[in-house]
């Protein structure tokens, strides 16, 4: 069975005195071979030397490819490569990821993710210029299996700098992918590693950072999220499973924010991840014309919220399945 930490796992400090570098590009692998030349080509045309820079794949146990003859081949001893024993799971593979860095401050760079030209150097210098940060990220473009545009995400702010008001925003809902956000290791020293939640987890985690250390922003685009078949049509997508762990986040979430604020953010989220969860049966739905699918997934936002706009979307949604129907048996007769 696989371990979900139930608190956050402690990050023990490194020696002191060690010589370190300033980056740990930490990069943790399950079964996404296919993608993974990518990322690290995206991450070793930046040029930055061993002396500054880590990096590392730390796989769990992938079966789909031979993973180290691929790190070998693209890295040629600039990546080093470490699996772990059996499979773990996401949270302690990223566990194992931070543990393992050396760097001042860490980038989780997802397998099957990648960053633009100039990331680390524009969110290193977002550091230099605001020391008191514990974390800093960029605006990212959502792409697809083939590297096309899904969208881009919003700016938070038109300009460099610290975020106001951040706990609240990031709060009511999840503006970060890990592909973004580098955070500095001694932040995790501190406030411990992923756990409760394998979706969702980053979210509670962004709002924990959040919650204790000003968190600063670029809104020049340097990071590429994939999302692609697998990420959409898993298990916990198919069943709305999704939609019960952004509940239990949000639920992990309140203990971060003003006690008056609270039940606000709360209503907030859930109206929004409601709706999200529409999105998501309507994706489903063209991609695989399965009404259980989109019966769970309908369930699963009334869970989450009663509100008179969600049921506008549901009547559209059933009409769809309803025109389906009917369309498969004028096709049949």
């Amino acid at each position: 069975m696989i371990n979900i930490p139930l608190h956050p796992p402690v990050i023990p400090p490194l020696t002191t005195g060690l010589q370190r570098p300033l980056w740990s590009v930490m990069i943790p692998v399950y079964n996404c071979g296919q993608f993974l030349e990518e990322t690290l080509e995206s991450v070793l045309l930046q040029e930055i030397p061993e002396e500054e820079m880590q990096i590392e794949v730390v796989d769990d146990a992938s079966t789909d490819v031979d993973v180290e003859a691929l790190v070998n081949r693209i890295g040629k001893g600039r990546i080093k490569y470490f699996r772990q024993a059996q499979n773990v799971g996401s949270l302690r593979n990223f566990e194992t990821c931070i543990n393992r860095s050396r760097g001042k401050l860490i980038h989780l760079l997802h397998g099957d993710d990648k960053v633009g030209s100039g990331y680390y150097r524009k969110i290193e210098a977002l550091f230099a210029q605001h020391p008191e940060a514990g974390a800093a990220f960029c605006r990212f473009r959502c792409i697809d299996e083939n590297g096309n545009k899904v969208y881009n995400k919003s700016s938070e702010r038109q300009t460099d700098g610290i975020l106001q008001n951040w706990l609240l925003e990031i709060g009511e809902r999840q503006r970060i992918q890990y592909v973004a956000i580098t955070v500095r290791r001694d932040v995790y020293e501190k406030l411990g590693a992923f756990f409760g939640i394998v979706y969702g987890e980053d979210w509670e985690m962004w709002v924990r950072i959040a919650r204790n250390y000003p968190v600063a922003y670029t809104p020049d685009m340097l990071a590429y999220y994939r999302k692609h078949s697998a990420s959409i049509s898993g298990s916990k997508f198919l069943k709305g499973e999704h939609l019960q762990d952004l509940y239990s986040a949000m639920k992990l979430i309140q203990d971060h924010l003003p006690a008056e604020k609270k039940q606000h953010i709360l209503e907030k989220s859930k109206r929004y991840y409601a709706a999200y969860g529409l999105k998501v049966a309507n994706e489903l739905w063209h991609k695989l014309h399965d009404t259980q699918v989109i019966h769970a997934q309908i369930e699963q936002a009334l869970n989450l919220s009663r509100n008179p706009l969600l049921y506008l979307m549901i009547l559209k949604l059933q009409l769809k399945l309803t025109l389906y129907r009917l369309w498969r048996q004028v096709y049949r007769s």
